[in-house]
């Protein structure tokens, strides 16, 4: 931590509200923050969010008299720089999928549903919708809850990770996992029950994300 004992200081300064702190803050991280930004999305659509960060970096207003910075969660555990990044990085997260409100649990890269696969999209959509209800069930009940708050209560992951009292990191790298676990085991109960191809799982897949139907995630999750 000693490494950034400066940065620890200044975000210390920047959260009890010092204006010279601040001054040097704007002057030094703007640039860094806006860079970051146009990293993350290449038309410069996130560089409100960068300045949208600084209101929270200030301090929201929780009482006439007391103002709740985010840099309080800021521990010097790595350099500011870093730590900012992540933080504009997670904002970037959040808001694309609060944009796409229920990101698909088989979220993959998958070809665009064909006419081909439209022919059979009805049977596909309940193969898949069997298949994962059972590798739901199998997962663990700490697994569910926060596929529940993360999918079907559309929590942010912020909040899911308080929901679970753990870090968002924790919460964004479990969820990252169960998906991952999740179309393993859908894929294999497809291929071993239903004798279905590659290709014809490609084609489930493609039919779910093209059009769930159906398909429930609140049954799935809450059965």
């Amino acid at each position: 931590m000693g490494a950034h004992a400066a940065d620890l200081e200044l975000a210390r300064l920047c959260a009890a509200g010092d204006e010279h702190a601040w001054e040097r803050f704007v002057r030094e991280y703007r640039p860094l923050l806006y860079r970051a930004a146009d990293a993350l999305d290449r038309t410069q659509g996130a560089r409100e969010l960068a300045d949208s960060l600084y209101a929270e970096l200030y301090g929201v207003t929780a009482s006439a008299s007391e103002r709740r910075s985010l840099f309080r969660y800021y521990q010097g555990r790595s350099s500011l720089a870093t730590w900012l990044r992540a933080v504009l990085a997670q904002r970037y997260v959040d808001r694309l999928r609060v944009q796409r409100r229920v990101e698909p649990l088989l979220h993959d890269e998958v070809p665009a549903p064909s006419e081909e696969v439209d022919t059979d999209r009805a049977r596909y959509v309940v193969l898949v919708g069997q298949a994962l209800s059972r590798a739901v069930a199998a997962l663990g009940p700490r697994e569910r809850l926060r596929l529940g708050c993360y999918y079907v209560q559309e929590l942010t992951l912020a909040e899911t990770a308080r929901v679970l009292n753990e870090s968002e990191a924790t919460s964004s790298r479990q969820l990252g996992r169960t998906r991952q676990a999740l179309r393993a085991a859908v894929e294999r109960q497809l291929r071993a029950d239903a004798r279905l191809s590659d290709d014809q799982i490609a084609a489930c897949f493609a039919s779910v994300a093209g059009d769930p139907g159906p398909l429930d995630l609140k049954q799935v999750i809450y059965e």
